[in-house]
């Protein structure tokens, strides 16, 4: 398995898409449908109604690549909410594993001034 580097963000697309529509189609839904830059250094990641599939937009100095995830079982988890869901990449291998990151919760980050 590969690994995304983690000064990535990643953006998933909550609506589901049609999958036939390639990197033009997907390049264009992030730019007017997120109001996103497509070229910026990011992954934008998109699911089908079923949610088996995901597809996942990445711009890489000269040109788009297109990575694919089909389910044969499964479904992934897909997050709830309005908006353009903002991930970490750590989010995002969670997602491609099956891990339902709506219900996951890390300690908060503590910043302490002294020890006892």
């Amino acid at each position: 398995m590969f690994r995304f580097d983690d000064s990535l963000k990643v953006y998933l697309h909550r609506d589901p898409v049609d999958f036939r529509v390639g990197i033009n189609g997907l390049s264009i839904l992030v730019e007017q449908a997120m109001l996103l830059n497509p070229m910026s250094s990011a992954l934008y990641v998109f699911g089908n109604r079923r949610r088996d599939r995901i597809k996942i937009l990445g711009w890489d100095r000269n040109g788009f690549w297109v990575l694919m995830k089909r389910l044969e079982v499964d479904r992934f988890p897909w997050p709830d909410a309005t908006d353009i869901v903002k991930l970490t990449v750590e989010q995002l291998h969670w997602l491609l594993d099956g891990i339902d990151i709506a219900v996951i919760k890390k300690h908060p980050q503590r910043i302490y001034v002294r020890t006892s």
